[in-house]
């Protein structure tokens, strides 16, 4: 059983909330963390046919079956069940009374607006951390985290990381694409996929990737939105304000599980992932998700963004904390070399007094200043995000 970060702010949402809310990636763990922070609800899984008939036939009569609330798992399959959970904890007022699970983020989130704002609180949970494998007792070289990615279930059941993940694809991508759109040509659809893997840590062109694919403008803007929408996909957006420069306004694109991008590379053993021309973005990838992970498993926005101009001045990520604002670079070096904190320290003095301090996240293991300029190991990135200015 997985000690996860987010199981405190769990229980915190629980005492505080008649609902609690928790979406994610498919297999990423959200069952067995509500199994395991409320042992003692009842549970019901959406996805069986029998039960989500019995929900959507006779709503009432259903949740009558809990008169101490439960766990209902994939509630984005029974949607209108939420306005007869509103009615049942307004009249209940109990706290922690039903905890929802969800894969589809945005059809969950436009009925929650709808039947549960203000009772709910809302969760995510992404695969596991570096930190949560460490403490299960799995502490891995950078291309094993990155061949075999942070789903729960390879590691437990020790499962060959490429042929989970295409099984991954199969049953729960395409799957959930089909429920949510019309796709007529699925080796389209995943080729659509490889294309995206291959952009990781680009700015986002829809034009291209509509021409590489052979679809239209339109039909790119659906399926990223599924893709985002499921959990697969996400995008980083660009830090903007009135510096004096132009800047890039488009966001990057990267995937909420890399070892799923390394499978949707071609990539099948450490000796290929190690000569791969991309191998750079997808630690870039790991090190953001990382950064990620650490403040929605504490119930906090992730606000994280890039920063890119006209004249290719860049940094990976801007974390905005408040008024504050904190560089970070991202290098799959070992070593550092001076050359690498040019971004780093233009961005420093653009901002200005907003930005005390730059972080250079590189693979090697000796942490030092340098400067303004803190380099540290990537399996300690998370730190950044959660020291307090």
């Amino acid at each position: 059983m997985w000690a996860r970060t987010i199981e405190k702010e769990l229980r915190t949402a629980a005492s505080e909330y008649p609902v609690v809310t928790i979406i994610g990636p498919r297999q990423s763990g959200k069952t067995t963390v509500v199994k395991k922070v409320f042992p003692k609800k009842a549970y019901a899984n959406l996805e069986a046919m029998d039960i989500r008939a019995f929900a959507e036939t006779d709503p009432r009569g259903f949740l009558q079956q809990y008169p101490k609330g439960a766990v209902l798992d994939e509630i984005q399959r029974v949607p209108q069940l939420l306005s007869y959970i509103q009615v049942d904890v307004d009249a209940k007022k109990q706290r922690g009374r039903f905890i929802l699970t969800g894969s589809h983020q945005l059809s969950l989130h436009e009925k929650i607006s709808q039947s549960l704002a203000g009772r709910t609180a809302i969760l995510s949970l992404l695969p596991l951390s570096i930190s949560e494998l460490s403490a299960a007792g799995f502490d891995l070289s950078l291309n094993d985290y990155l061949l075999n990615g942070f789903m729960p279930r390879v590691y437990a059941d020790q499962l060959n990381p490429t042929k989970a993940y295409r099984n991954y694809v199969q049953t729960y991508i395409e799957r959930d694409v089909r429920q949510m759109q019309q796709i007529k040509d699925l080796k389209v659809f995943q080729n659509f996929l490889k294309l995206c893997a291959g952009r990781i840590g680009s700015v986002l062109n829809r034009e291209s990737l509509g021409n590489d694919t052979g679809i239209s403008g339109n039909t790119v803007n659906q399926w990223l939105s599924v893709l985002e929408a499921s959990f697969i996909l996400f995008q980083l957006p660009p830090y903007f304000e009135n510096f004096g420069k132009r800047v890039i306004k488009a966001p990057k694109l990267y995937f909420t599980d890399v070892g799923l991008a390394t499978y949707l590379l071609g990539i099948e053993s450490l000796e290929q992932l190690a000569r791969d021309p991309l191998r750079g973005f997808l630690v870039e990838n790991l090190v953001i998700l990382e950064l990620i992970k650490a403040r929605l498993n504490r119930g906090l926005e992730p606000n994280l963004y890039y920063y890119r101009d006209n004249h290719k001045n860049e940094v990976d990520v801007v974390f905005k904390q408040s008024h504050n604002l904190i560089p970070i670079e991202i290098k799959a070096a070992q070593t550092f070399m001076p050359e690498q904190l040019k971004g780093l320290l233009f961005y420093l003095q653009l901002a200005q007094k907003r930005a005390a301090r730059g972080y250079l996240i590189y693979t090697g293991e000796h942490q030092q200043d340098v400067g303004k300029v803190t380099i540290m190991n990537y399996k300690h990135s998370a730190e950044i995000v959660l020291q307090k200015i």
